[in-house]
């Protein structure tokens, strides 16, 4: 069975999915047979044929160089850019939670790594319908541990901390965070970060800075996140 690992965000357009590509590309660069999951993907563009391209997935392939099929990254793939509880009443195919974890499950069973991205932040409906998902009871269901990625910059302390307790109240554990955007030097950046590891009793994994193309991180430290 693989070992796995849900990459959650303090909200909308942190660069998880960037950030996701690079933990990845660092797993395959180590010699690992890694995956990609995601349950929903929402904002996406269609190809010629009208089928749905699921950017977020190609972002992670093109990122990491991972050679997994994008078909099996994610079974729930909408157009409309809205929170896939949203997007499913306007598409039509709301999400199953047993089609979720039937995907999940057949990807772990192919690969030794499976790296999973949420959708938005960690408060996000899935569905909201006669049948109420959200975003943790994935999670929950096949006990994952979970790694924050956050932006360095202003606003991220509450946002950092805010996410943490919501996770800890749902006993969801959480390996440490990664600051994307992140300046060396700057010292908003170099205080939130501190002020965050402070606040949560979590420790900063990484720090990634615009532009970079490998995670700053030992494959040793990197792969204790997974279980």
């Amino acid at each position: 069975m693989s070992k796995n690992l849900f990459i959650t965000g303090t909200g909308t357009d942190v660069g998880k999915t960037y950030v996701t590509g690079l933990i990845i590309k660092k797993l395959r660069e180590n010699g690992k047979n890694a995956a990609y999951y995601k349950a929903a993907m929402s904002g996406n563009i269609r190809r010629t044929d009208g089928s749905l391209i699921p950017g977020d997935a190609l972002q992670v392939k093109n990122v990491s160089g991972i050679k997994q099929p994008l078909e099996e990254m994610c079974p729930y793939v909408y157009e409309t850019a809205v929170s896939p509880h949203l997007a499913s009443k306007i598409e039509g195919n709301p999400v199953e939670t047993e089609q979720v974890l039937k995907g999940f499950d057949e990807v772990c069973g192919r690969y030794d790594y499976v790296t999973v991205e949420g959708s938005g932040g960690i408060v996000c409906p899935l569905r909201f319908d006669e049948q109420k998902i959200q975003l943790e009871d994935f999670i929950t269901a096949r006990s994952m541990s979970c790694l924050i990625i956050a932006d360095a910059g202003l606003g991220t302390i509450n946002a950092v901390v805010l996410t943490h307790e919501y996770m800890k109240a749902r006993k969801i554990t959480t390996k440490g965070i990664i600051f994307n955007h992140y300046v060396t030097g700057n010292r908003l950046h170099e205080d939130n970060k501190l002020m965050c590891e402070y606040m949560t009793g979590l420790k900063a994994v990484a720090c990634v800075n615009d532009g970079d193309t490998e995670l700053d991180i030992p494959f040793e430290a990197l792969d204790r996140l997974y279980e």
